[in-house]
């Protein structure tokens, strides 16, 4: 009995945090970056490229300076990276790695399509491929973390 409703407490607080981090994404991804362009005009660009941002990310990285590389490469795979961890905790059917990898690469792409449609951000099929692998990256976590707890469900039987 205990076992069950802890289970279920904490089914209940990752559903809670999967709804603030959905909440925190689309925040951080479409308001924040607005409240820095009030009044400021700007010309809309944007990528259809594959590796076309990351080369240049790269490859002018000196010039571009190491927070604008760290910031825009790996922030856009550390954003992600819990989406990738959390899906598989939410219901049975989300822990396949296609899954989780198919439904991060959707939200990205729907996130990315929205920056299009609206002028906020910018377009960047690079983006998608990076919070894509962030999400990958944040299953594998999960995964490991399944692993250690199984190793020591299986070994603290044995005693």
């Amino acid at each position: 009995m205990f076992i069950n409703n802890h289970k279920k407490q904490i089914r209940l607080l990752c559903r809670v945090l999967f709804a603030l981090y959905i909440a925190g994404l689309v925040y951080f991804l479409f308001f924040a970056d607005m409240l820095d362009r009030v009044g400021i005009e700007r010309s809309y660009h944007y990528n259809v490229i594959p590796f076309r941002e990351i080369r240049r990310f790269i490859v002018y990285a000196d010039l571009l300076g190491p927070v604008a590389v760290i910031s825009n490469l790996f922030g856009n795979i550390a954003i992600f990276m819990p989406f990738g961890f959390l899906v598989p905790i939410l219901g049975r059917k989300k822990r396949k790695f296609w899954f989780t990898a198919l439904a991060s690469f959707e939200l990205s792409l729907s996130v990315e399509c929205i920056q299009l449609v609206t002028k906020t951000g910018c377009f960047d099929v690079d983006d998608i491929l990076l919070n894509t692998t962030g999400s990958i990256l944040g299953y594998l976590a999960y995964w490991k973390v399944q692993k250690i707890r199984v190793r020591r469900k299986i070994h603290g039987r044995n005693k």
